[in-house]
């Protein structure tokens, strides 16, 4: 993954006024734990509007969706509750020819409460000529990890626990 990649991810839908919170790896990182990622994990405010402005955003730096989904089919909870039990998906995938070294993944749901996540939330800075990130809580990333469960999570759980006692 490349940070400058990162960058040019933010500063697109952050010009677009798309509401999204940085979770993930990369998230981690941010709290202050150094690790290896290989992708960049956001949650989107699942809203019609906010998905369609996110999509041509992400268009716009040649990022779309590795399998061909429209910004109406992600924003139908129905079709996203298909996918999940179908599909077993929990994030869409997004790609680009251009940035290949950085994938990028977005959850097909909130994980969280969006809206109080979106207030206390970090904001921090990748680039100081991109305005602010909202990245997930320490709290919010350890609640994500013990769901997911996975032997990186758990170690992310362990770090991230001993980021918040200070």
């Amino acid at each position: 993954m490349k940070t400058q990649h990162v960058v040019e991810i933010q500063r697109a839908l952050h010009e677009a006024n798309v509401r999204f919170i940085l979770v993930g790896g990369l998230a981690v990182i941010a709290h202050g734990y150094l690790r290896v990622t290989r992708d960049a994990d956001i949650v989107v405010e699942l809203m019609p509007e906010n998905i369609e402005k996110a999509f041509r955003a992400l268009a716009e730096i040649d990022y779309h969706p590795v399998v061909p989904v429209s910004p109406a089919d992600f924003s139908d909870p129905e079709q996203r509750r298909l996918w999940r039990e179908d599909r077993n998906m929990v994030v869409l995938q997004f790609w680009s020819d251009s940035h290949r070294e950085t994938k990028l993944d977005v959850f097909l749901e909130h994980p969280f409460d969006f809206t109080a996540e979106w207030e206390r939330a970090k904001i921090d800075f990748i680039d100081i000529n991109v305005p602010g990130l909202r990245i997930a809580s320490i709290p919010t990333l350890i609640e994500m990890k013990r769901v997911a469960g996975r032997p990186r999570d758990i170690d992310d759980i362990y770090h991230l626990e001993i980021l918040s006692q200070g």
